[in-house]
């Protein structure tokens, strides 16, 4: 008599076999990709109808392109350039950041290409590259737009803010929200910054840096490799990532694919890395973590000192997570001590303390209650 798998023996069967098969799928997951994935936005939903989202290149750099969610929609909303880290993986981290975004607004995003893909003919992308980038974006999206920094370029985008306001730049933003991010690393270290402070800059010369294999349009640049940086941020929060991995195998052998799904798509994304240019990240360490320049008021651009007073008629709004273990508190706030020209109304802070870093971006706390507090201070600017 053969084994059947019709009726009750089916059923005795299935949670073995779908235990059988989470372990399969756990097993295939731990792999790294140095491809960029898709950002995965067909749609949004905007007055209770469905419109279409297309992604359209703007302008092409060698190290990045300002990419857009184009939207058909009857009236004009808020263009806001979302300025994305260049900490070791790709812009479509933040692919959860834009969709929240586009219920309202226009969104563009610095959609930053893997240095290993970038020739050494296109020269060096240091700190001041990636200023001049973002300035250059703003001037593309034109007057009126509006400034959303995560994480890192959270310095570079109160940089290019402060230079555009010099400046008196047509294309200089009305707001300026910086969320989770280095202002001032002196508040509140972390982690991060103490291994910034803890060695010299030789031993990142030596010790993490790393030439391009001959196979890739990058060949012989110099890079930090991304999976060093995913690595560290594993590392930092190794238990978390190992709990969440063993909630994904159980909602895998419950059958509950959904939220499983969930879980995946995050490490989807948390697994693919980029790599940076040695120059971006020494300089980085270098510049923003160790000497603070920003906060010191000794950063400088093309030879100019950089100047956050200059701010006078941009909005800031800065946000911070209470349970962030990467930038600690007070680190991104001490951007409104900086910004020592702006009228008292054009200053907004907000605390979401039950959030941790990436929760600051991403998330149902992102949605549900820091996003209302980003669109209506874009609001409150028009």
């Amino acid at each position: 008599m053969g084994l059947s798998f019709g009726g009750e023996r089916a059923g005795a069967f299935a949670p073995m076999l779908r235990r059988n098969m989470a372990s399969l799928e756990m097993l295939s997951r731990f792999k790294l990709s140095h491809e960029r994935p898709p950002y995965g936005i067909r749609s949004v939903t905007i007055d209770n109808r469905t419109v279409p989202v297309t992604e359209e290149v703007v302008c092409d750099l060698p190290y990045g392109q300002l990419l857009h969610f184009k939207r058909e929609v009857d009236t004009p909303q808020p263009k806001v350039l979302v300025v994305a880290p260049l900490s070791g993986h790709f812009a479509t981290l933040l692919a959860g950041t834009v969709k929240v975004m586009l219920r309202d607004h226009d969104v563009y995003i610095t959609d930053w290409k893997n240095a290993r893909d970038v020739p050494r003919s296109a020269g060096k992308f240091g700190v001041e590259d990636y200023v001049e980038y973002v300035i250059r974006f703003m001037e593309e999206i034109g007057p009126g737009g509006h400034v959303l920094a995560v994480c890192q370029p959270c310095v570079q985008a109160l940089a290019a803010v402060a230079i555009m306001s010099e400046d008196r730049n047509p294309a200089t933003p009305l707001s300026m929200t910086l969320m989770a991010g280095p202002v001032d690393v002196r508040e509140s270290p972390t982690g991060v910054n103490e291994l910034a402070f803890g060695k010299p800059l030789s031993w990142f010369r030596n010790n993490v840096i790393a030439s391009v294999p001959f196979r890739y349009p990058g060949a012989g640049r110099r890079v930090y490799p991304g999976f060093l940086q995913l690595t560290a941020f594993m590392t930092m929060n190794m238990d978390r990532h190992m709990a969440q991995h063993k909630r994904m195998y159980q909602l895998l052998a419950d059958g509950d694919t959904e939220e499983a799904a969930k879980i995946k798509d995050f490490y989807d994304e948390y697994f693919a890395v980029l790599d940076l240019t040695e120059e971006f990240y020494i300089e980085t360490i270098d510049r923003v973590f160790q000497q603070a320049q920003l906060a010191r008021g000794e950063m400088t651009y093309r030879g100019r000192r950089v100047n956050p007073a200059a701010i006078r008629h941009t909005a800031l709004l800065t946000v911070e997570g209470g349970r962030d273990d990467i930038c600690g508190l007070g680190q991104t706030s001490a951007a409104h001590d900086l910004c020592a020209s702006l009228r008292p109304h054009l200053k907004r802070h907000h605390l979401q303390a039950n959030v941790g870093h990436y929760g600051v971006f991403n998330g149902r706390r992102w949605e549900k209650e820091i996003y209302p507090v980003v669109r209506n201070t874009i609001l409150a600017t028009l």
